[in-house]
């Protein structure tokens, strides 16, 4: 259906110095008439007529727009604590997990902000431009912005986060600079300029992640390691007030915010008072929460209970750009150092059935194993190389020397058993209807003679590193998310002894994609950064390095009592900065911050 145009929606600026710097926009997803939204195109098995406006800034002062922006018949109601059910808990506010994510930017500001068309529009940065040869990057910056500490957030701050990025402080992010990133050198108070040792398309797509969350100097040089963790120093709309591990993450409004991303719903302080981020790791219970009334809102929606809250809540589902969720095969060591073996698994297995029916047709089957549907340059006809061939995947076995056959089935080689082994994070990487998915394949793979053993890790296994070595498995599930193809350099880049990438989980070691990704990554035009994007890909395709099973999808279901939440385009993030309650007796029912501070207003810790 066509998305009727939206009254008083403002044009969203690119602001670029390079045609190159974006790549076209992707088709994107709409839910249900309401409060605005950001999402991508999903045909999902159920008849979801969904629809959204893309907006601009308001004024406190302009009400009316105001309304139509956050999606409410008034003006927003201001103050309440918004209770928000989560699947998973960070290890710290901010890192290089998506996790962290999601919670860093609720205290975290950035340089730029993405929108839904693969743009950016100006944030902290208000303008950029870049020199000829695409190395030097000048960025102006708002002259009025400090971080709660009092910092001011110019020139040097954003210098002093570029090296603290690169010098360990966000694994991610450097792994995204990594190889490009030179030194930054402050021009004055308001300008700062990135100095890249090659030239860097995607560097602005980039710098739209929370990844690259600006934090106080200040706070980074002074206060420890876990206070920043825990409790990082940020200029964002909200700062944490209380973290029970387990349990909850308390973040209190910032009375002093004004600088808001030019594609917020709003300028100026957040409407609520704060948010209570729950941890209900059960979807059972975090759905049935949401039911019940205690929630608010709550994420990872189960796939058993997307009809009913596509029909009964403000519901949004966003299929996150970047690597899907895959099964990465450790091309190192094992079995799996055949390529005939990994092409064979590639086609044994009936995905597109298995992805239906593990998320009863709710989120999307991802044939590729290297980028999602939704990121800009990705390859449909490079994606679809491994259909379902059991014939096919025979052929490869019996090539390859695996003609044997045991009682069970499972094919021998020279008394060998075709047996793998696959690790997958369980309720960290994968979700319960994700470990269905997995199960589903194992089964599958039976057919064709494969045995494999599942190992689903435990969070602190899955984080301890123990599983990260190519002896330690011949496959493992993973996804990274990214609004941009250039994921493929991090995922792709050959990890050596003096520059080690443990990104690159299936150990692949060929300078030929190597090569190409950077070609794509250095290139001065859209046109060839996605071509040679597409030929890295088919080049990947032809090695198997690794199986595509399913989108990374982010859900999020809204009740009525609350307007304007919405998922930000970069990585399906919720921005709770624009939300507010519909009414007041909503917000005045709804639970306050911790009972020993609502019971002492002598309590300074209460207050805001």
């Amino acid at each position: 259906m066509s998305t009727p145009p939206c009254p008083n929606a403002p044009e969203i600026r690119r602001v670029s110095a390079d045609p190159s710097a974006t790549t076209a926009a992707n088709t994107r997803a709409r839910r249900r008439p309401g409060a605005p939204t950001i999402g991508l195109t999903l045909a999902v098995g159920l008849a979801l007529a969904l629809s959204a406006c893309s907006s601009g800034v308001a004024s406190s002062e302009e009400s009316q727009e105001q309304a139509a922006l956050t999606g409410s018949a008034s003006a927003p109601v201001q103050g309440g604590v918004l209770e928000y059910g989560h699947l998973q808990e960070p290890n710290c506010i901010f890192g290089g997990w998506i996790q962290e994510n999601f919670t860093a930017r609720q205290v975290l500001d950035n340089l730029v902000s993405a929108t839904e068309d693969d743009s950016v529009v100006p944030w902290i940065a208000t303008e950029w431009s870049v020199a000829e040869g695409r190395t030097v990057w000048t960025l102006n910056l708002r002259d009025d912005v400090h971080f709660t500490d009092g910092t001011p957030l110019d020139a040097e701050a954003v210098a002093y986060n570029f090296d603290y990025w690169m010098d360990g402080g966000n694994g991610t992010a450097a792994a995204h600079l990594g190889g490009f990133y030179d030194h930054s050198e402050v021009v004055d108070a308001d300008t700062v300029e990135i100095h890249l040792s090659a030239p860097f398309d995607p560097f602005l797509s980039t710098l739209s992640q929370s990844y690259f969350g600006l934090q106080s100097p200040t706070a980074l040089q002074t206060r420890t390691a876990e206070e920043n963790c825990t409790e990082p120093i940020g200029s964002g709309p909200f700062t944490v007030k209380d973290w029970k591990r387990g349990e909850y993450i308390e973040f209190e409004r910032n009375e002093d915010y004004g600088w808001a991303p030019e594609n917020a719903r709003h300028q100026g302080p957040a409407h609520v008072e704060g948010i209570r981020w729950n941890i209900v790791p059960d979807g059972t219970s975090r759905y049935g929460s949401l039911l019940a009334g205690e929630m608010d809102a709550i994420g990872e929606i189960p796939a058993v209970n997307i009809a009913e809250a596509s029909q009964r809540y403000d519901f949004t589902q966003y299929i996150t750009p970047g690597r899907p969720v895959v099964i990465n095969l450790n091309t190192e060591r094992g079995i799996f150092t055949d390529q005939a073996v990994r092409q064979a698994l590639s086609h044994a297995t009936d995905r597109e059935a298995n992805i239906e029916s593990a998320f009863l047709g709710t989120v999307p089957f991802e044939p590729s194993g290297y980028l999602s549907q939704s990121t800009p340059g990705y390859d449909p006809d490079a994606a679809s190389q491994y259909p379902f061939d059991l014939e096919k995947a025979n052929e490869l076995l019996d090539g390859a020397g695996w003609t044997g056959r045991a009682e069970d089935g499972t094919r021998l080689k020279d008394g060998q058993r075709l047996q793998v082994r696959i690790v997958y994070g369980l309720n960290t990487i994968v979700t319960p209807d994700g470990n269905t998915a997995i199960q589903n394949f194992q089964e599958q793979a039976r057919a064709a003679g494969f045995d494999i053993e599942l190992r689903p890790l435990t969070p602190s296994e899955n984080f301890s590193g123990a599983y990260s070595t190519p002896d330690s498995y011949d496959g493992s599930v993973g996804y990274w998310t990214s609004p941009h193809a250039g994921i493929l350099n991090i995922n792709y880049r050959p990890s050596t002894e003096q520059e080690p990438n443990g990104a690159n989980t299936t150990f692949l070691d060929d300078q030929q994609v190597f090569t190409t990704i950077q070609e794509a990554l250095q290139a001065p035009t859209a046109e060839e950064v996605t071509a040679r994007f597409s030929e890295a890909q088919y080049q990947l395709s032809e090695l198997a390095p690794a199986i595509g099973l399913y989108t990374q999808t982010n859900t999020l279901a809204v009740s009525d009592r609350v307007s304007g939440l919405w998922l930000e385009p970069a990585q399906g993030g919720p921005i709770f900065h624009d939300a507010h309650f519909t009414s007041d007796s909503a917000r005045d029912s709804s639970r306050g911050f911790s009972a020993e501070n609502a019971e002492n207003p002598e309590n300074p810790e209460s207050a805001g």
